[in-house]
């Protein structure tokens, strides 16, 4: 009985410990180090303009002003909602993820076609077989902020035409906002629309402020 509770003492103690490494002491050094090595990504890549938090750079937003870069379709419309539909229960709680459907889907066929012809619409120059794929598809997560260089080119003259910039400050704004593929061979280059628009806004409101 004894060796008994000399044994139940030891497991006890070796519990404390190994409670006190790994729930406290790892997840702790752990923050630490995020925080002074990759704060911004640590702290959700938070994105400021005029010091006021508009978005993160690894979560897509939904964009209407034909000004604007659109982003991807989402099916959980980029986890936004306002403090009515809260109020209302409209809003659920946190969500990511797709509809799931299956290519024969009904539903989906007839949200493609919806969103292809809206896309027509807002870009005249585009004809239906130039538009690409990830423009009228949802990313398995929902919350993607990144549509590819081809989504982002196809956009430049509806841009131009509503904006009054050039078309060289558009590329360069896109080319500023492309990341490139990871260690230079797996993907495909990228360009963040969240990233693409501030730039847009930043560039508006110096003409306005020269005029």
């Amino acid at each position: 009985m004894k060796n008994f509770f000399e044994a139940l003492k030891t497991i006890f103690k070796f519990s404390i410990v190994i409670f006190i490494l790994c729930g406290f002491m790892y997840p702790l050094t752990m923050t630490g180090m995020a925080q002074i090595i990759f704060p911004s990504q640590a702290n959700g890549s938070i994105i400021y303009r005029d010091s006021e938090k508009i978005g993160s750079g690894l979560i897509g937003q939904e964009f209407t002003d034909l000004r604007f870069m659109k982003c991807r379709p989402s099916a959980v419309n980029y986890n936004t909602y306002t403090l009515l539909e809260k109020d209302n229960g409209e809003y659920s709680g946190i969500a990511t993820g797709s509809n799931n459907y299956a290519p024969s889907n009904p539903k989906l066929k007839e949200r493609v076609e919806k969103d292809m012809i809206l896309f027509l619409n807002q870009n005249p120059t585009v004809k239906t077989d130039e538009i690409p794929a990830d423009l009228l598809t949802a990313s398995g997560s929902g919350l993607d902020p990144h549509i590819s260089l081809q989504s982002a080119y196809i956009q430049v003259d509806r841009i131009i035409k509503n904006t009054g910039l050039s078309e060289n400050d558009i590329i360069k704004i896109i080319e500023n906002n492309t990341d490139s593929k990871f260690i230079g061979v797996f993907g495909e280059e990228t360009v963040n629309v969240l990233g693409v628009n501030i730039e847009i806004a930043n560039a508006l409101d110096n003409i306005s402020e020269n005029h």
